[in-house]
């Protein structure tokens, strides 16, 4: 079996990024766009820079990064207990489906109005965001996993004469913890999407608050720099996820959680 190597794919994303760069760049010589409208690659670069020397972009991320820890882990206690509540007990479910269902069509975005009038702009109407965000995909994806245990698995613990909890934490649990990673890793795209947003909305510091700010300031090139750096730290964080997913998983490119 050949050993996948880590650097693999490397050339072919360096080639596709220099592509990008390259055509912005032509775009932004040929004179065929405003330089208001699209700075350069050069004066983006100088931009963020300034912002990082400053020391603006690196409290700004620190912002948005608490922000999305905070309610990712709230979403994530919320969808792990609800979905264990109904593995325990299945007749449980008819008492919230409606509710959860109902709450999961609603775009988060559209509830941050009422949110301020409720609570303000301060914390509590970001984190509010955030887990409605993200906890729906953990949520089901949570749930697929206690639900499609081994019947195997589930007859052995029987034989064994396993209690409910000792079945759960020995047998369920350790069965689903693929899917379990992989609905926080939806769930985490999710919450990065959903915190942008509020910081544009209800938020004087964070991601999203940088890009409103320089839209009003007439700042092309910040509001291109901001939307950069939102990528990066996102591709970031999933990265990271990901490396848990393969150790703790065991996936691969192959199945998709690369």
């Amino acid at each position: 079996m050949i050993e996948r190597k880590p650097h693999r794919g490397i050339l072919p994303a360096t080639v596709g990024i220099g592509a990008l760069l390259l055509a912005w760049y032509l775009v932004c010589t040929s004179g065929l766009v405003n330089a208001y409208v699209l700075p350069s690659p050069e004066k983006v670069l100088r931009t963020l820079m300034k912002m990082t020397a400053s020391g603006e972009l690196l409290s700004d991320i620190a912002v948005s990064l608490r922000r999305v820890f905070r309610g990712f882990s709230i979403a994530f206690v919320l969808a792990f207990l609800l979905a264990a509540l109904r593995t325990a007990f299945p007749k449980s479910e008819a008492f919230y489906r409606w509710p959860v269902r109902f709450l999961r069509g609603v775009p988060p975005i559209s509830l941050i109005p009422l949110l301020i009038l409720w609570c303000g702009i301060g914390e509590t109407t970001k984190t509010v965001i955030i887990v409605l965000a993200s906890f729906f995909p953990m949520y089901l994806s949570i749930t697929k996993g206690f639900a499609s245990c081994d019947p195997g698995l589930l007859e052995v613990a029987r034989s064994f004469r396993y209690g409910r909890a000792r079945t759960f934490f020995f047998v369920t649990l350790p069965s689903s913890v693929p899917d379990i990673l992989v609905g926080m890793r939806t769930s985490l795209g999710y919450a990065w999407r959903a915190i942008i947003g509020a910081e544009m909305v209800a938020a004087s510091t964070g991601l999203g608050h940088m890009i409103l700010f320089a839209q009003q300031m007439s700042r092309t090139d910040k509001v291109i720099a901001g939307i950069l750096v939102i990528g990066l730290t996102g591709a970031l964080t999933d990265w990271l996820l990901g490396l848990l997913i393969r150790r703790f998983a065991g996936g691969t490119a192959g199945n998709g959680w690369d």
